[in-house]
């Protein structure tokens, strides 16, 4: 029995509580930088279209009006002081897969030219079947002509019905209102009495959209979300049997049972140091590779009209998935399966005590699995192997053009729906185990270090920036922290019970409950100013912006900012740039990138341009 007065139990119990209050404390103040810097980037006098925008979903069918005039009268009628112009939403899904289609068949046609510049006594040919390898051999600049002709051709039908078509017309719209007050009232509040019509949200920023859910219909969504869930439930389920079997074979008796001819092998001392050491992790990793797409599948599945917002909702999923299947089954597949039937017969108020005995046991993997993972895995992203192979391997089967360079070497983003689930798996670890095992924090530590260095070098000089969001993963973020503090202080509590410290239990059950009402604290304190704009600093900006440009054209600037992509030309994307000022202001850190400065390429799913503020981050300087 461990008494109250073991100097070791008294430890425990007092880093608990060092940990939870120095977490909870360090959260609050960061919770209030953030949020402090969100409202000053918002506060900004930087004039952007979805400043003044709203998007309205689910408008209610009239056989008498079109949508747009349904839009306009209902706005017109109560916002009659505010309401300035709209642009209704068109499904062009098939139109943007002509585009597409026409641009592939334009690159072949490129590459066949200039291979017929750089060899004028030769025509160039191909084949009309699959891949180029199949069919009969005809000229290869004349067919792409052809091909791109028929296409050219369908797309004028497609816009030509899609603007005269109704049912081209899906019930959203972009409401642009005469001032940012208006749109803050209109976003921020019902319309009708009823509360399933005329739905209003903040509209994303032009190049965050995400074109191909708009088209969706509104009581579609429910459904899609309900079949999304079981099917997230079951990806779970049926991922944490091939990751058991995998764990439960990574060690050396596991092998010896499954092949008994490998034993002289693997008792080798390299290869049966590497088996022990390294094979767990590196199967684990294998096994998350696919996983952030199929994700990022299901979250599009869902509806979700903005980039930014599909990213938040592949996160949440992305790091429920790696506590289950990476956490938990690792733990359970190294204790618990061999003990498969006594827990079979174990109630649930039994699983925190089981988990809690196998969290030490499972001290030395995780070690291995922060070393494979995490230190090699910010490794990789400085020295970025994978996207090197990745260009190499497209350089030689795919680019065929200078455009296809170009798209070849694009760094990409850095990936919030991937990367920021793994960064916050090493949060859970550091929280588990500072009071169980702190021989791990050091390790943790280490990759906090290395991984700071190194995405910040990224961000700045690598990465490209697809949307700006104004922090809106932080409350997201907040409350993943707060989910793995209280699951370390549940485990502990189940680990202590079974150390004959049973009257410990009211002095831990203390910590969960304080902090989960932290968190309600800071949720309602912080988190209104990531879903709402506040009137008053609306107020402000837009008394500003009047005093100092009485005779802006708000309608013209607005007007063209949230067209499809599909209906814009390839010299309009200058036009539909987000911010009107010369791009003059000082940045913090000097960028290394081939785009612009500030604000990076444009998103891959919109052509339309946008700035972000750097001087927000001049004020942080410490």
């Amino acid at each position: 029995m461990i008494l109250w007065n073991s100097r070791r139990f008294i430890a425990h119990l007092s880093m608990a509580y060092v940990f939870t209050f120095w977490t909870c404390y360090v959260l609050l103040r960061e919770y209030e930088i953030v949020a402090q810097m969100r409202l000053r980037f918002l506060a900004s006098e930087k004039r952007r279209p979805d400043q003044f925008k709203v998007l309205v979903r689910n408008i209610p069918p009239d056989p008498d009006e079109s949508i747009g005039e349904l839009v306009e009268h209902f706005f017109l009628v109560n916002h009659p002081d505010h309401y300035l112009t709209h642009q209704v939403v068109f499904n062009a899904n098939k139109l943007a897969k002509l585009v597409k289609e026409k641009t592939k068949m334009q690159n072949w046609l490129d590459y066949y030219q200039l291979k017929f510049e750089r060899n004028a006594s030769k025509r160039p040919t191909t084949k009309t079947g699959f891949l180029g390898c199949f069919g009969a051999k005809v000229d290869a600049i004349e067919y792409y002509k052809s091909e791109i002709e028929w296409i050219e051709n369908e797309e004028a039908e497609e816009r030509e019905k899609i603007v005269k078509d109704p049912k081209s017309v899906v019930p959203a719209a972009f409401v642009s209102f005469r001032s940012r007050w208006g749109a803050a009232v209109c976003a921020q509040t019902q319309q009708t009495s009823n509360p399933t019509v005329w739905l209003t949200e903040w509209a994303p920023e032009p190049r965050d959209v995400y074109w191909d859910n708009l088209s969706i219909p509104f009581v579609s969504l429910t459904v899609r979300r309900l079949i999304v869930a079981v099917a997230f439930f079951f990806l779970n389920f049926f991922y944490v049997i091939p990751i058991a079997f995998v764990q439960s074979l990574a060690n050396l008796e596991g092998i010896e049972k499954a092949a008994p001819f490998l034993k002289p092998l693997v008792e080798i001392p390299t290869i049966k140091s590497f088996i022990q050491g390294f094979l767990p992790g590196i199967a684990l990793k294998i096994f998350l590779i696919l996983l952030p797409t199929i994700l990022m599948f299901m979250s599009k599945v869902e509806g979700l009209t903005s980039i930014s917002s599909l990213e938040r909702r592949s996160a949440s999923k992305y790091y429920i998935f790696i506590f289950f299947n990476v956490f938990l089954a690792s733990i359970i597949a190294g204790s618990a399966l061999e003990q498969l039937k006594s827990y079979n017969h174990q109630s649930a108020n039994e699983i925190p005590r089981t988990v809690g005995v196998a969290i030490p046991m499972k001290a030395t993997f995780f070690i291995t699995y922060v070393m494979v993972d995490g230190w090699a895995g910010v490794a990789g992203a400085i020295l970025r192997l994978k996207p090197l192979v990745i260009f190499h391997l497209k350089n030689f089967f795919l680019v065929k053009t200078e455009k296809d360079r170009e798209e070849a070497m694009d760094p990409g983003s850095i990936g919030f729906d991937s990367n920021e689930p793994q960064i916050q798996l090493y949060f859970l670890l550091g929280l588990v185990y500072a009071v169980v095992t702190p021989f791990l924090l050091p390790f943790i530590l280490i990759f906090f270090g290395f991984a700071y260095v190194v995405y910040r070098h990224q961000i700045i000089n690598v990465y490209n920036q697809e949307y700006e969001s104004a922090a809106a993963f932080w409350p997201s973020v907040h409350g993943r922290i707060i989910t793995a503090l209280i699951i370390s202080q549940f485990l502990l509590l189940g680990l202590l019970s079974t150390k004959g410290a049973g009257q410990s239990t009211p002095v831990l059950l203390v910590l969960p409950v304080v902090t989960f009402y932290f968190h309600k604290y800071c949720k309602n304190r912080y988190e209104p100013t990531f879903v709402k704009c506040p009137l008053q600093e609306a107020m402000k900006k837009d008394t500003l912006e009047r005093a100092r440009e009485p005779g802006f054209d708000l309608k013209g600037y607005l007007m063209n900012a949230y067209i499809h992509p599909v209906f814009k030309g390839d010299d309009d994307d200058e036009k539909f740039s987000i911010v009107d000022e010369p791009e003059a202001e000082q940045v913090l850190v000097a960028t290394k990138r081939q785009s612009r400065r500030n604000t990076p390429v444009p998103s891959k799913y919109n052509s339309s341009d946008s700035s972000s503020l750097p001087e927000i981050v001049n004020d942080q300087r410490l």
